[in-house]
């Protein structure tokens, strides 16, 4: 049971379609007449090479595991060549596996098989390369109402987890330590989402203070995260909470979670304080030249590296030395390569920005390289032609 008595369903929220008709409403017509041409004729054993047009991290379970149902299903066993495992990097137009079966069984099978690989392999890509990029900071998975449904949310939760545990095994990174949706908290170790208030409960209470007062009562042996930024009083109300919370603050059981919108600086900065701060405390990450797009990142307004700076001095300035903070707000890979680059210090990251930007970076691609064993690919595609 969750901590509101709700039950909690572990299972997959989304629906794969694994049943022919189901199978058919969501694949490409020219598949399916394939299939009919194939029934009529004469079926035969083909082999098909999956592949991307760009670096990712491989990771293929769930499509494995829809195509492993499927075969099932129809009395078909498909034989999977997996080249890389999941968690290993894949070159751009390297095969990432090759599937093998029988042309009948497989030919309806390629839109919902490449909709199910392409997506999680570049976000496991982009959560490995932020995690790597900040190897001492821990990242939660917030992605899900970013997500088109909840089989892409399912989706992204298992990419975010398996670029984790790449950067966990490449550079001992903390990586990603939970996601917000019970849902798919399995794929982080864990049986419930975490978190603890949205800007939701602030404008309930009416201020910051009274509703980390409203968490305490309701949740009194959890840690607490408090969001600082609604009234635009970053400073001055995590400040009133750890002063108000000091046992939980001096005890390493509260957090401060700064998510400034880009539209406004955090309390007590502007541009040149923005640059001071940075000069105090990493003054090589504002020398040299910079993009307009990484100065914003550091010395900008919203959640900047100077921000968070900012309000790290502030906090260990009132011996508030061992309060936590949770930095949110577009932190994608771009942004935490800036983050690194300026030391900002941050304890977790909120992030649901390891989601694909481009969406045609996504696209996989199938190609049927053999045919009863003969090697036979459309001219232009040879480079996928399986070595023995």
């Amino acid at each position: 049971m969750s901590a509101d008595g709700a039950p909690i369903n572990l299972r997959p929220a989304s629906v794969w379609p694994d049943e022919d008709a189901d199978i058919a409403n969501w694949t490409d017509q020219y598949f399916l007449r394939t299939k009919q041409a194939v029934e009529r004729f004469g079926d035969t054993q083909v082999t098909y090479a999956v592949f991307m047009r760009r670096p990712v991290v491989s990771a293929p379970r769930l499509a494995l595991n829809w195509l492993e149902a499927v075969g099932l299903r129809r009395g078909s066993a498909f034989k999977v060549d997996l080249r890389h495992q999941e968690g290993r990097w894949v070159g751009a137009g390297e095969p990432i596996m090759y599937v093998t079966g029988s042309l009948l069984h497989l030919a309806d099978l390629e839109t919902l098989l490449l909709q199910k690989l392409g997506p999680p392999c570049v976000a496991a890509y982009n959560a490995y390369s932020m995690c790597a990029d900040l190897p001492q900071v821990a990242f939660l998975a917030m992605d899900a109402r970013h997500c088109a449904g909840t089989e892409m949310a399912e989706i992204m939760a298992y990419a975010a987890a398996v670029g984790s545990a790449r950067a966990k095994r490449k550079v001992g990174a903390a990586g990603f330590i939970g996601n917000a949706t019970h849902a798919t908290a399995h794929y982080f170790g864990r049986e419930l989402g975490l978190g603890t208030m949205p800007h939701a409960l602030i404008g309930y209470a009416g201020s910051t203070l009274r509703a980390a007062e409203m968490f305490d009562t309701c949740y009194p042996d959890e840690d607490m995260t408090v969001l600082v930024d609604y009234f635009a009083r970053e400073v001055t109300d995590a400040l009133t909470v750890c002063r108000r919370f000091a046992k939980r603050a001096t005890g390493g059981r509260l957090s401060i979670r700064l998510d400034t919108p880009g539209s406004r600086f955090i309390e007590g900065l502007d541009p040149p304080a923005s640059y001071e701060v940075l000069e105090r405390n990493s003054h090589a990450a504002v020398r040299g030249y910079r993009t307009e797009t990484e100065l914003r990142y550091l010395v900008g307004p919203g959640v900047s590296a100077a921000a968070i700076w900012s309000l790290r001095e502030a906090l260990d300035a009132e011996g508030f030395d061992r309060v936590k903070i949770i930095a949110s707000s577009g932190f994608g890979p771009a942004k935490c390569k800036l983050m690194a680059e300026a030391n900002a210090p941050i304890d977790v990251i909120g992030t649901g920005s390891y989601l694909p930007e481009i969406w045609s970076e996504t696209y996989a691609t199938a190609d049927i390289v053999e045919y009863d064993g003969e090697p036979r690919v459309k001219v232009g595609r040879e480079f996928l032609l399986r070595d023995t």
